[in-house]
């Protein structure tokens, strides 16, 4: 049996904002809205993200339980990068750029304070992942270091490997000095 995510639902208060946002973000279009129900998707799929209308949210804070994120992958630090910048420039800032070491990831929050992490896989097999995520610097800290994104923006642009950048040491040298924000 071969499983795949198809897709997500997140019921909202905010449809229209939520689905400009998410169109936004992931570059994706609508494939079908009638009001309360709006499906999107960014592939080949029918649909991968719906957003449901509901009347009213109940209070949401850090310790909620729920789903913490949802994540998407890019397939280089390039295309990660162009997106930052595209989404930067609509004032779309990260709320939490990170180096896990296995990934290079920004976080962004959507209209309702759901996390959207969009990542790159920093190294090429899922077996070279696992075994880093086995090492002692994970073990040691599986979070990783904040980083600049403005830092990997200007490193790619002066020609820096992206194997250079991909690494804790390179995030570590190039810390976030103030948070970006959210969006």
């Amino acid at each position: 049996m071969s499983l795949h995510l198809a897709h997500v639902v997140l019921q909202t208060t905010q449809v229209a904002a939520m689905r400009d946002w998410y169109c936004t973000v992931l570059d994706a279009h609508v494939v079908f809205e009638n009001g309360p129900l709006c499906f999107i998707t960014f592939d080949d799929e029918h649909h991968r993200i719906a957003f449901k209308q509901i009347a009213e949210r109940g209070p949401r804070t850090a310790t909620t339980p729920g789903l913490h994120h949802t994540a998407f992958g890019l397939p280089t630090l390039q295309a990660l990068s162009n997106r930052y910048t595209s989404l930067e420039s609509r004032g779309i800032l990260p709320a939490r750029p990170i180096q896990h070491g296995v990934t290079t990831s920004l976080y962004y929050e959507d209209p309702d304070g759901n996390v959207v992490e969009l990542e790159v896989d920093n190294f090429s097999t899922p077996e070279a992942s696992t075994d880093y995520m086995e090492s002692a610097e994970y073990a040691d800290d599986p979070l990783g270091p904040f980083y600049d994104p403005r830092a990997m923006v200007r490193a790619l642009s002066d020609g820096v490997a992206e194997s250079e950048i991909m690494t804790r040491k390179w995030a570590l040298a190039n810390p976030l000095s103030a948070p970006q924000g959210g969006s």
